[in-house]
């Protein structure tokens, strides 16, 4: 038998893949979402050190990989779990585009020129 939910009052199960999160599909979906919010708002201004973009490029590729497996694992889902999987993963891929857009933006104004 799978492992429940960690949130207060969920009773999905959680997917072997999200087993160290224990988070079902919808919380593991909120929660990356909640994350890739804060972390774009965070390199919006290009301020974030190259150790931080590095962090935050692990975070993408990580998460990223383990929402592949989730929707891939044969787990049913319904409709509107596969839509929220991919909307997430469109909010992964906003971050990454937000993340090389910053740097374009801090390499510019640090050299006076575009970066080849």
């Amino acid at each position: 038998m799978g492992t429940s939910c960690q949130i207060a009052g969920c009773k999905n199960d959680t997917p072997a893949a999200l087993a160290e999160q224990r988070l079902c599909v919808l919380h593991f979906t909120l929660s990356l979402e909640a994350s890739c919010s804060e972390m774009r708002r965070e390199t919006a201004l290009g301020n974030a050190p190259q150790e931080r973009q590095r962090e935050i490029m692990k975070f993408i590729t990580e998460h990223g990989e383990r929402l592949a497996r989730v929707a891939t694992s044969g787990l049913h889902l319904t409709d509107d779990l596969k839509a929220r999987i991919l909307s997430t993963f469109l909010t992964l891929m906003n971050l990454r585009e937000n993340l090389d857009r910053s740097n374009m933006r801090s390499s510019f104004g640090r050299s006076g020129h575009l970066p080849r």
